[in-house]
């Protein structure tokens, strides 16, 4: 419409939320719908080659909302979005990428299931520890002498009845707390309980006495953020709380936060703003779970990889993003929570952040090394923390290796054509009947398979998760029915009616779209299978390369950690190649490791500084610069490794696990690596 096109603001509605407001012309969906407080998946921070953020245009007048609803109303495609849509079949007569298309007019858009942003399924739990609680906030009790005319202040009283009552000199307070001295000391009748922080400083003032007194471990992953209360002086959890990291709005991987970060004015404040609200609101949440005060919690200790890290004190991570991947700073940081905007605590609570190791290894992968202590196990350890970006360390008492390998975001359901985050309704559990071929899933939320249901019951699958991915290509390999080289056998449709040809490329059918939300098929295709090849070869080379560095032919034991890490089978990592080969009942999940070495720098000042020791300690790899990366990656991309032996996995391989006679579509797919 003319009139709407020279106007400088329209009128979005979107469906089904029925969110809707007055948005500035030129702005693309995806920008728009976000001011309107509705979040659409981005994975490729609105670079219009993940597809996740498809909308649907809703043509006509609305009278409900006073609009009509034009096709004159959006920009037309550019190139890259027509690239986009013939490639992936979609049809833009009604279907349009949210962070293509701009706003010209009037317009009413349908955001479909899979394109909204789900709450994810939190799997972090923090394990049990033992452990000597030695926090460095501490309480003390004392009893102050009268004021007297002309006599000393209510300081200089505090401070003489702590070194006569506590032998504690030097002292010094937090001005705001000064605050709260005179009054406390009035109304505690000269009794007072200090909170002091690292023996020296008092930061909380409390009248009589007072024995309640509480922190917060946290772990900021880069999809999801965990919480964990503590009472400081028992060590035990009172509550734990996690979200979704709310960053993921700008750029679900972590590059393309960075790029974010660079392109935007105002970038770095927004992700900034954006965790620390969400850390409020999971400190509240948690303090009232437990049924405290906020304001009783002193203390905070903070981990993250190194972008996070960044981000969560406001600096700039633009650095990271190129070599030489330089850190503002490496050390472990004490600051006080105020300076951070983190309101939900104590106003003179601190907030400690472990130390980061190199430029794309962070402080959580330091907490990793804090609960798992591979520097005191005399057999080679291997751990693994999958996401986006896998940190990996290798080692034992005489060494310790660290590397990060770019895994990309296909193990998180990304680049996947029906793939989707863990969330309920997503399948997670795939076995495939070797005789007859067919298909059985289970998905989050409901603990029985597929076939297990009711004739008049059914689970709705949504789409595919990372471990359900998995699982489909360790059963199609193990059954034969794709090559070690990733491709389907020339007999395969015949093997099982799940599996056929579309054009030229093979998939196979997990779901049928009588069963789905969608209505579709939720199939896993020849490229989706591809995605897993390289996430798993870049895990995998990144591994070797660590066993190169230290000299090392063989692992004793693996372990998965993190919310994704916790979630594979051991049996289907190894079997696509995503670790070395070991005796599988030495290869175990142990949960968010990050957090657990924040919650032990938050219980025990010894090992908070021991992490710090540690973590200088530990060799750091750059795999970016690593020649021999790219030769263990290209190797790594059999199933499940082009030359390495995998023994324990003798009984489960298939007899025949070479590559199928097809050089033409080999070449083809390693061409597109």
């Amino acid at each position: 419409m003319a009139q709407n096109s020279r106007s400088k603001h329209h009128k979005l509605v979107l469906l089904p939320s029925g969110h809707q407001g007055v948005v500035q012309a030129g702005v693309t969906v995806l920008d728009a719908a976000r001011s309107l407080g509705v979040e659409i998946e981005s994975i490729c921070g609105g670079r219009q080659t993940c597809g996740k953020c498809i909308v649907e245009a809703e043509m006509g007048t609305f009278d409900k909302h006073g609009i009509t609803s034009s096709p004159d109303n959006l920009s037309l495609p550019d190139q890259n979005e027509l690239d986009y849509a013939a490639e992936h079949e979609l049809d833009l007569g009604t279907r349009r990428l949210a962070c293509a298309a701009c706003i010209q007019g009037d317009i009413v858009f349908h955001v479909p299931p899979e394109s909204q942003a789900r709450k994810q399924v939190i799997r972090k739990a923090a394990s049990e520890l033992t452990l000597e609680v030695n926090p460095a906030v501490r309480l003390y009790y004392v009893e102050v002498d009268d004021a007297s005319l002309g006599g000393l202040s209510d300081w200089d009283r505090v401070q003489k009845a702590m070194v006569e009552q506590w032998n504690l000199n030097d002292l010094t307070i937090d001005p705001l707390v000064l605050q709260d001295l005179h009054p406390s000391l009035k109304v505690g009748k000269n009794t007072v309980t200090l909170t002091l922080w690292s023996g020296s400083e008092v930061i909380r003032i409390e009248p009589g006495y007072e024995e309640g007194l509480f922190g917060c471990a946290i772990d900021i992953g880069s999809t999801t953020v965990a919480c964990y209360l503590c009472d400081l002086r028992s060590g035990e959890i009172l509550a734990t709380t996690a979200a979704m990291n709310p960053q993921i709005r700008y750029g679900e991987d972590l590059m393309s936060r960075v790029s974010y970060a660079m392109s935007e004015p105002q970038g770095v404040a927004r992700l900034h703003r954006a965790i620390i609200s969400t850390l409020n609101d999971l400190i509240q949440e948690a303090a009232g779970e437990a049924e405290i005060q906020s304001g009783e919690i002193c203390e905070m200790v903070v981990v993250g990889n190194t972008v996070m890290h960044h981000l969560f004190l406001g600096i700039d991570p633009t650095p990271l993003g190129g070599a030489p991947f330089t850190l503002s700073v490496q050390g472990a940081i004490d600051i006080p929570a105020r300076d951070l905007k983190l309101k939900a605590v104590h106003p003179a609570a601190k907030v400690h952040v472990l130390p980061c190791i190199a430029g794309h290894v962070g402080a959580d992968n330091v907490g990793v090394l804090l609960a798992e202590r591979p520097m005191l196990d005399d057999q080679i350890s291997l751990i693994v923390d999958i996401g986006t970006n896998a940190e990996i360390l290798l080692g034992n008492q005489d060494q310790v290796f660290s590397a990060s390998s770019p895994t990309g975001p296909a193990f998180e359901g990304a680049q996947i054509t029906h793939g989707q985050r863990a969330a309920p309704g997503a399948i997670e559990r795939v076995r495939i009947d070797r005789e007859t071929g067919v298909v059985r899933y289970r998905v989050i939320g409901d603990d029985r398979w597929n076939d297990e249901l009711a004739d008049d019951e059914s689970l709705r699958p949504t789409g595919i998760c990372g471990s359900g991915i998995i699982e489909v290509v360790g059963e199609l390999f193990s059954a034969g029915w794709i090559d070690s080289g990733g491709l389907f056998v020339q007999n395969a449709p015949e093997r099982s009616q799940a599996i056929r040809y579309n054009d030229r490329t093979a998939e196979i059918t997990i779901a049928s779209g009588e069963t789905t939300e969608s209505g579709q098929d939720i199939i896993v295709n020849q490229n989706d299978i591809r995605a897993i090849q390289l996430a798993k070869a870049a895990l995998y080379a990144g591994v070797r390369l660590l066993m190169d560095h230290m000299g090392v032919e063989r692992v004793a034991r693996v372990k998965l950690a993190g919310a994704f890490g916790s979630y594979i089978d051991p049996t289907y990592a190894m079997l696509i190649g995503m670790i070395p080969d070991c005796d599988l009942d030495d290869v175990r999940s142990i949960g968010n490791a990050a957090g657990d070495g924040a919650r032990i720098a938050l219980l025990n000042l010894e090992q908070r500084e021991l992490a710090g020791r540690e973590a200088a300690k530990v060799h750091y790899v750059e795999t970016a610069v690593e020649s021999s990366f790219q030769e263990h990656f290209v190797s790594a991309m059999d199933f499940p490794h082009a030359t390495d032996a995998f023994p324990h996995l003798k009984d489960l391989l298939p007899d025949v696990a070479i590559k199928s006679e097809r050089p033409s579509q080999r070449r083809k797919l390693r061409n597109n690596t």
